[in-house]
């Protein structure tokens, strides 16, 4: 019941603060922008602090077949959400698509350290609630860097939070087992620092505006994956994030 009064005031919140703050096509809203900085400056504190020397160490340290299986670990996990967000988004046949490859990577794949269902042809159908919402018919809004998460949309935000509250393994599952998804997220997300570990640092570090870079990067990518096309995913094809943007003053 609590769970379903956090889904009700998440949507109705994030329709009516997104109503009147809807991008046009490849505008950027960041009324926030100053605050939105100091998030990001703490961010990338946590990266170089925390983050990426331990994510160095974790692919250091275990084997690249031990880091897939995490991850396909993590995956499995959160194919539920992909059930019920297919569902939501009235995209049935996706939905029995996730449905299956949870109960076949589950069953097969050892609890899903292994993926015999992409092995056997069956496709991800990857989805969120922020994209339930998108679909739904609410806007954007602003852009909004999260503390530990990073780069996200008012939209998103509150997707992610719904997409957290209503995780069908920790709402079913008992302490400490609940855990688990919460736990295998983290290391993956560790795994995934190392894998990229070249493009997070030039985003990061090498740009004199990382701010701006990663802000335009998940706009764009962000958009794309909504099925945006052509000027909708337009942000600023000109921007240089290697380009000082004080050099004029």
């Amino acid at each position: 019941m609590l769970r379903f009064i956090v889904l009700t005031l998440c949507v109705s919140t994030t329709l009516s603060a997104c109503a009147n703050t809807n991008t046009t096509a490849g505008g950027i809203n960041d009324p926030n922008e100053a605050a939105n900085r100091r998030v990001h400056e703490f961010n990338k504190r946590v990266d170089k602090a925390l983050l990426s020397p331990a994510s160095n160490g974790y692919g250091t340290i275990i084997p690249s077949p031990v880091r897939s299986g995490v991850s396909n670990f993590a995956d499995n996990l959160s194919l539920p959400n992909d059930v019920i967000n297919n569902t939501l988004q009235g995209k049935i046949p996706e939905a029995g698509s996730s449905l299956v490859r949870f109960a076949l990577n589950t069953v097969f794949g050892i609890g899903g350290f292994f993926d015999p269902a992409t092995a056997a042809g069956m496709a991800r159908h990857d989805t969120d609630f922020g994209e339930t919402l998108h679909v739904w018919g609410a806007g954007e809004g602003a852009y909004t860097e999260m503390p530990f998460f990073g780069p996200s949309t008012t939209r998103d935000a509150y997707g992610f939070a719904v997409d957290v509250v209503l995780d069908p393994f920790f709402v079913v599952t008992r302490e400490p087992a609940r855990y688990i998804g919460g736990v295998a997220y983290v290391v993956n997300k560790m795994g995934e620092r190392y894998e990229y570990d070249a493009t997070v640092d030039s985003i990061l570090y090498d740009s004199a505006d990382s701010y701006a870079q990663a802000r335009i990067l998940y706009l764009q990518n962000r958009r794309f994956r909504l099925g945006m096309q052509g000027e909708e995913t337009y942000v600023d094809p000109e921007f240089d994030p290697y380009e000082d943007p004080y050099a004029d003053f």
